[in-house]
């Protein structure tokens, strides 16, 4: 019971995202990533929150062939600064909704979900992966 109450909570979370959650110039590169993703797949509709958490969350090899997910940086509460494995340094906190700057500057989401892909997946993720996990970190 308490399980089918969570994962219900856990839907509506997510259920409200959209387009609009985003500033003006990252409306701009959502609408680019839509684009490439309904080129990639003609079955795309739109990108999910909850496809993103999960991509968020699940551990891959990646870089150093370390068993990583985006959370071994990030944390699993994308609300409060958090420690890079591999650099030691202090990130800020991810979510929007707590640091205002996050998802504000394309050229800074372009970089840093490029070079995270790269560093859990070994590989550029795929629009619409970024659109996903761009949709799950505008709802934290």
């Amino acid at each position: 019971m308490k399980k089918s109450f969570f994962l219900l909570g856990f839907c509506l979370l997510f259920a409200g995202v959209s387009f609009a959650d985003f500033n003006a110039e990252m409306q701009s590169y959502i609408e680019e990533l839509k684009n490439e993703a309904k080129a990639e797949n003609a079955d795309f509709s739109d990108f999910d929150a909850q496809r993103g958490a999960m991509i968020f969350s699940t551990k891959h090899r990646g870089k150093n062939d370390t068993l990583i997910s985006c959370q071994s940086c990030h944390s699993e509460d994308l609300k409060a600064s958090s420690v890079n494995v591999f650099t030691n340094k202090t990130l800020e906190p991810l979510a929007p909704s707590v640091n205002p700057k996050r998802l504000s500057d394309v050229k800074e989401v372009k970089k840093w979900l490029k070079r995270n892909f790269k560093d859990v997946f070994l590989r550029e993720g795929s629009a619409q992966e970024k659109g996903d996990v761009l949709y799950y970190l505008i709802a934290q």
